[in-house]
């Protein structure tokens, strides 16, 4: 008979509500204060980054006031406001800084911290970049920035900066 612990996966898949793990998705909605505002979900904060400066301040207004994750992202996706053109390059770490945040909330650290040393992965069947794509074999780049992050509480406890 096997023990409990090997039939424990050595993967921690989230990316629907209805996954057991979608608190770790970018659209689980939590407060989040960054920055003086207050954020629905990361996901809307990530979307509003792509839009800095103060000609577009009523823009990241309008994502951050978004009716759920979908209408933001939605709304980040337009091509009307040009997104700021170090795009590519910082969008990690906005993504880290965000999820930062959101591990503040000491529920969502704790689920976090007992993953263990599992893999986590977004097992979004189309995004290949944030998560595994269609075919599993996708960069992951959201699981890798919350393994990070949770080497970090690890190592130097929380808070983390930020």
């Amino acid at each position: 008979m096997a023990s409990a612990l090997s039939m424990v996966s050595a993967f921690v898949d989230f990316f629907s509500e209805t996954d057991p793990f979608f608190e770790f998705s970018s659209y689980f909605p939590v407060q989040m204060e960054i920055e003086g505002d207050t954020w629905p979900t990361v996901e809307h904060y990530f979307q509003a980054q792509k839009f800095p400066g103060p000609e577009n301040a009523a823009y990241r207004e309008r994502i951050r006031n978004a009716p759920d994750p979908h209408a933001a992202k939605a709304l980040g996706r337009t091509r009307e406001i040009a997104i700021r053109p170090d795009w590519e390059e910082v969008k990690e770490e906005v993504m880290f800084r965000a999820v930062r945040h959101k591990f503040r909330d000491p529920v969502l650290r704790r689920l976090l911290l007992e993953t263990g040393d599992r893999v986590l992965r977004e097992a979004s069947p189309q995004d290949e970049y944030w998560g595994i794509g269609p075919h599993g074999t996708g960069a992951n780049r959201l699981g890798v920035l919350l393994m990070r992050l949770r080497d970090e509480l690890r190592v130097g406890g929380w808070p983390a900066r930020v």
